[in-house]
């Protein structure tokens, strides 16, 4: 048994350093500047591609630690609260989920999007003020929809394709 909980240890450490380099690299590969000097991006996909995929530790793991990463390349002043938002959107998608119904997986899409939606525009109205903060929500708004329509495709192919050690 101890071989056992040693390899299930050893796969999900892996799979939340590549999927956070994952989540990383999507997040730099295409960036939008807003006015407000951050950016729009498709980082979310891969935050919901690997908790709708691999579960809550691995969703949150990687969307904290990718997403963050991203932020200190780009915009230094968000990394830490990202962090913490992105860390908890993939934790709550992750948790939500039951891995068999696509219905299921909307709805932790929606739930963690509302949470990072929140969780940035309280940032934001600390940083910037209301009015900047509310300029911010629609973008918040359209990362999270991409994210949520092409990742839960990917997210439900990879479930039914890896084989039964890596998802669980």
């Amino acid at each position: 048994m101890q071989i056992n909980s040693t390899k299930g240890t050893l796969i999900q450490i892996s799979l939340c350093a590549v999927m956070a380099a994952l989540v990383c690299v999507a997040t730099l590969l295409m960036r939008i500047p807003n006015p407000m000097g951050g950016y729009f991006n498709v980082g979310d996909v891969m935050v919901f591609v690997s908790a709708l995929t691999f579960g809550p530790v691995v969703g949150g793991v990687a969307g904290g630690i990718g997403s963050s990463l991203a932020d200190i390349i780009g915009f230094p002043v968000f990394a830490i609260p990202t962090l913490l938002i992105k860390g908890a959107e993939g934790f709550l998608a992750g948790f939500i989920t039951n891995k068999k119904s696509v219905f299921r997986d909307i709805f932790a899409v929606i739930v963690a999007g509302v949470e990072m939606i929140i969780g940035y525009f309280i940032v934001e109205i600390y940083l910037w003020g209301l009015e900047a903060a509310l300029l911010e929500i629609p973008g918040n708004i359209g990362q999270i929809a991409i994210g949520g329509l092409i990742g839960i495709p990917i997210a439900v192919v990879l479930r039914k394709r890896l084989p039964q050690i890596i998802r669980s």
